[in-house]
């Protein structure tokens, strides 16, 4: 597939939205603009459930905006999709029809369920959690899923979003204690409502600026050490103490908060105790935020259309991590040479008795193999900076926040001294035994990486055995290998103290005896 530019334009109940997308093979799905407009055309809903010729009007002046920002980036290919403002209202046709002719838009209505699916597709094309529930609360309607294993199982959507909630049990800007209580009330009847969800006790994930929102606020208010909000967990009781902090702030507070967008002051509060009663209906203490959602899963279903190898659900880091590694001046050649190189050496360990074998283990060295240094790309003197900053301070599609400390803290390791430094803000994060482990394999992967100085991958396999009172790591080559000899004699130091042993290298071309 070659590169391809899209444009994705959300018309939700509380914001309309465009984003551009572009993709190939190599550097994967990049958003490279995002523009949005607070509509709220939820409220443009009358009474006998017509949107009326404002709201209409306004959708209008939004799309034909995006029509000439559209034309600046020479962008053609668009997917518009309505959610549920428009398919609520019974003239939707007639509003489909005047745009476009007003503005060119084709403008596709999703159904309900269809809202529910792409928003799970972006959920498992993004992230580890096998199974969960998910919620994705808009302006004007709340989709639920279940999947389990990737495979999603259930949907449903429930006709109250953020806006409508307001309206419904909201007399002033904020909500009040008294209407709180009634709100708690109405979604825990609603959630329960569905069997399925009750008593799931599996993860909630969260989509949306609601959860986004909620998400920000809090890494402000604990000061995390860790950017994104993709991945971000939270506890049950988190989001309580989170909802008594927001509901004592004042509007004019709430607008001002950091991590709050000023649009969502009104209405942040009560998205709040929407998630916090799905918890409770679904009896679980992790919730968890997806970045991706509907717009997301809109143009992965387009991708894979056209390509239906470019994502794997169930693998999902394999791909992040290729592209990351390429970014960066990898070659998927030299990535799976170091692959191997480590698992190999890690296998060795194993089979001596120097680690114990573990599957976790092994996938999590895999990974790191695969983006080791890949600071090098920016300044070799400062390799080790460069990486843990690139790694650490981005959201990287199937990973936790915590897995991406390890990867970051063993890809870039180049002492005990910087390890200790890098590790330093997440030490409670991880067990003092955790970490030490986490040091050790940093050592074998720094002296993997030495095994292939010269990027021609020419080590064909490596034996670790005992003799005397030393350890010998037998390397065979496919040819010559002087420098990477040399630089295995000089990074052995590292795996002698992980070994508490002399180690001896011995280098043979293939065939020699």
């Amino acid at each position: 597939m070659k590169k391809i530019k899209t444009a994705i334009i959300d018309i939700g109940s509380n914001t309309i939205r465009l984003v551009l997308y572009s993709y190939s093979k190599n550097e994967g799905l990049k958003e490279f603009g995002n523009i949005k407009t607070v509509a709220r055309l939820r409220t443009y809903l009358m009474p006998n459930g017509e949107m009326s010729e404002e709201g209409i009007q306004l959708l209008a002046e939004t799309l034909k905006s995006f029509r000439l920002i559209l034309a600046d980036y020479e962008v053609t290919d668009i997917k518009a999709a309505a959610t549920a403002a428009v398919r609520q209202a019974i003239n939707n046709e007639a509003i489909i029809s005047r745009m476009k002719v007003e503005t060119g838009i084709n403008v596709e209505i999703l159904s309900e369920e269809e809202e529910a699916y792409y928003g799970f597709v972006a959920v498992a094309q993004s992230m580890d959690t096998p199974s969960a529930v998910t919620i994705d609360i808009g302006g004007g309607s709340t989709e639920i899923t279940l999947f389990t294993n990737k495979k999603l199982q259930k949907t449903f959507s429930f006709p109250f979003g953020t806006v409508t909630l307001k309206q419904k049990f909201v007399g002033n800007t904020l909500i009040s204690e008294k209407e709180r209580e009634k709100l708690r009330t109405f979604l825990l009847e609603q959630f329960s409502s569905l069997k399925w969800i009750v008593d799931a006790k599996l993860p909630v994930i969260a989509i949306g600026g609601s959860a986004r929102n909620i998400a920000q606020v809090h890494q402000q208010q604990i000061g995390y050490p860790l950017s994104g909000v993709h991945h971000y967990e939270m506890k049950h009781n988190e989001l309580k103490k989170l909802g008594g902090f927001l509901t004592a702030l004042t509007y004019e507070e709430l607008m001002q908060l950091d991590g709050l967008s000023s649009d969502r002051a009104d209405t942040i509060v009560p998205a709040l105790e929407v998630f916090i009663a799905l918890m409770s209906v679904v009896d679980t203490e992790i919730f968890q935020i997806s970045k991706k959602g509907l717009r997301e899963g809109l143009i992965i279903s387009r991708v894979l259309q056209g390509n239906p190898k470019a994502y794997d659900k169930y693998n999902v880091f394999e791909e992040s991590g290729r592209q990351l590694a390429l970014a960066y001046g990898r070659s998927e050649e030299e990535a799976a040479t170091l692959e191997k190189l480590t698992e190999q050496f890690y296998v060795e360990c194993c089979n001596g008795k120097l680690f114990e074998y573990n599957e976790v283990d092994l996938q999590l060295l895999k990974k790191s193999a695969k983006v080791y240094a890949i600071g090098e790309y920016i300044e070799l003197d400062s390799s080790s900076q460069h990486t843990f900053y690139l790694i650490s301070n981005q959201s990287i599609a199937g990973l936790s926040h915590l897995d991406r400390v390890k990867l970051a803290l063993l890809a870039s390791y180049k002492n005990r001294d910087y390890f200790a430094r890098f590790a330093k803000p997440y030490e409670t994060w991880i067990s003092k035994e955790e970490l030490k482990k986490l040091r050790d394999f940093g050592a074998i992967l720094k002296f993997a990486y030495a095994l292939n100085m010269t990027k021609r991958n020419v080590v064909k396999k490596l034996t670790i055995k005992k003799v005397n009172d030393y350890l010998q790591i037998e390397v065979i080559t496919t040819e010559r290998a002087i420098a990477e000899l040399a630089q295995a004699e000089k990074q052995k130091k590292h795996i002698e103290r992980v070994f508490k042993s002399e180690v001896k290298l011995l280098f043979k071309e293939e065939g020699w005896n």
